[in-house]
């Protein structure tokens, strides 16, 4: 990790010699946003959607984008040219900068820009063919989820809930209805259909929001964005998780219970394995 492939602020170097300020309001508050790009074969996949979410980040944070398309993308090939792994995934930050520590926003600062990139880490082979394990719990963090924030303290105590008790992830609830889970969006098959929250500013635009969306049309599956109760999810035929790294994945148990109905109970369901295969279709399509 430490000889990983970095960028900062216009120098390409090692992630061991990479240094930031100790006021740089990233590390002082968390004030920054972030993206995590997939490479597959060295090609950044759906690079642009990406690139999207990040100006939406920084436009809700007042800080300005630090980079043209061109810029950003130019810096995602070069780090992972020089990674030897194909499949990556590319990590890029901008903290709004170094300031004196004072809660309000100041202007004129120049963004601090940090990116790196390390070999991927898919799910396993087993995973995939047995499904994982998920637990839930209520969703105790800050209502902007729509601002994919490095402020992830709300995150990182979701995350580890479901790793001490040895599960994959954590589905959370607000108010009763669905939200997603600490580093995934959560989805849900009903009669076929595959149902996902609606956006808002509770939970973050995931990039395969739009991405299963477009898979589902492809494959004739119905797909809509709408309230889903926590009862939706435990009487669901499949429960899905989707990440970048994730990419769409089935969930067999969720606090112990198994998930589905019949003699696919606790089992992958046959939506996931239709959007599974045609993601990976997608893979080949949809990279640059």
């Amino acid at each position: 990790m430490h000889d990983a492939p970095c960028f900062l602020d216009g120098e390409y170097l090692r992630v061991s010699q990479a240094k930031v300020s100790v006021l740089d309001r990233g590390f002082i508050f968390g004030d920054g946003v972030y993206e995590v790009v997939p490479v597959y074969g060295r090609r950044l996949f759906r690079f642009d959607e990406h690139m999207a979410r990040l100006t939406r980040s920084l436009a809700k944070l007042r800080i300005p984008n630090p980079a043209a398309r061109d810029e950003w993308l130019a810096r995602c090939r070069t780090l992972v040219q020089s990674e030897p792994a194909a499949d990556q995934v590319v990590y890029l930050q901008v903290t709004r900068g170094v300031a004196p520590r004072e809660h309000v926003m100041p202007e004129g600062l120049v963004p601090t820009v940090f990116m790196m990139t390390n070999p991927m880490r898919p799910p396993s082979a087993e995973q995939r063919h047995q499904g994982v394990a998920c637990i839930t719990a209520r969703d105790f963090r800050w209502e902007r989820g729509d601002i994919k924030s490095t402020s992830l303290l709300g995150n990182v105590m979701a995350r580890q809930m479901s790793a001490d008790h040895g599960a994959v992830e954590t589905i959370m609830f607000r108010d009763g209805l669905l939200t997603e889970a600490a580093a995934s969006n959560v989805w849900v098959v009903h009669e076929g259909a595959l149902l996902g929250p609606p956006k808002s500013e509770l939970v973050l635009e995931g990039i395969r929001v739009e991405l299963l969306r477009e898979l589902c049309e492809d494959c004739g599956i119905a797909y809509n964005l709408r309230p889903i109760t926590e009862a939706d999810v435990r009487a669901a035929d499949e429960v899905l998780l989707s990440s970048a790294t994730k990419e769409v994945l089935p969930v067999t148990s969720i606090d112990g219970q198994p998930v589905g109905h019949g003699a696919l109970r606790g089992k992958p369901g046959p939506v996931y394995a239709r959007l599974h295969e045609a993601y990976q279709r997608a893979k080949l399509t949809m990279s640059i």
